[in-house]
């Protein structure tokens, strides 16, 4: 963990959106940050493209997580 300096209008910015978006101010910048690296690793891809890709990622790393999933995996490997 670190710290990063933000201009003050960009940390405006994430705390409007973060509280639109019902996200901490924290969130909201890691959230740009990752849409923004996966937007310039891909280029060809589309916000909602990638949107889909953070929550299929999400959703593997929570099924991994789980107890169930845990054991499973445990089995294969």
């Amino acid at each position: 963990m670190g710290i990063v300096k933000i201009s003050e209008q960009m940390h405006e910015a994430l705390r409007r959106s973060s509280g639109a978006l019902s996200r901490s101010i924290n969130a909201q910048a890691e959230h740009w940050l990752r849409v923004g690296m996966l937007s310039e690793l891909n280029p060809s891809l589309s916000y909602s493209e990638i949107c889909h890709l953070l929550i299929s990622s999400g959703e593997l790393e929570a099924e991994a997580e789980t107890p169930a999933a845990s054991v499973h995996l445990a089995k294969v490997a």
